[in-house]
């Protein structure tokens, strides 16, 4: 049976971007199950990935990233996908701030909470940023 990785993103930070897809790619790369959970402000990082910032105290980070080769957080995105990452959008949230499915990647699916944490019960790792 395969490692099973859940991620929570609930930052829409660019670091924090660059963190979960690291982590997610990783462990897929490792031939893991990842799930990452897309919820309150880390479904910037579905919905605007080429807009996030560094958050204060952190913007020379910013221009370090861009000088070292990284791929872009949508190019990283892809590459999860690619991976076999499932990406999830938290419902609830969508609902609180007025985000729709159609504002999320192509086929990437909404859930709930619980359709969550079903996966994570059984996650040989959880994470959260």
């Amino acid at each position: 049976m395969a490692r099973r990785v859940a991620i929570i993103a609930s930052q829409g930070t660019l670091d924090t971007a660059y963190k979960v897809l690291n982590i997610a790619v990783a462990a897929a790369s490792m031939d893991a199950e990842v799930k990452i959970f897309f919820t309150f402000e880390g479904l910037n990082i579905l919905t605007a990935p080429e807009s996030l910032q560094m958050p204060p105290g952190k913007e020379h980070l910013q221009a370090a990233l861009g000088q070292g080769g990284l791929p872009s957080v949508k190019e990283m995105l892809d590459m999860a996908r690619e991976s076999g990452v499932e990406l999830l959008g938290c419902q609830m949230t969508m609902d609180v701030m007025g985000i729709t499915q159609e504002q999320l990647p192509d086929r990437c699916p909404v859930g709930g909470a619980a359709a969550f944490l079903e996966y994570a019960f059984d996650a040989d790792v959880t994470v959260t940023f």
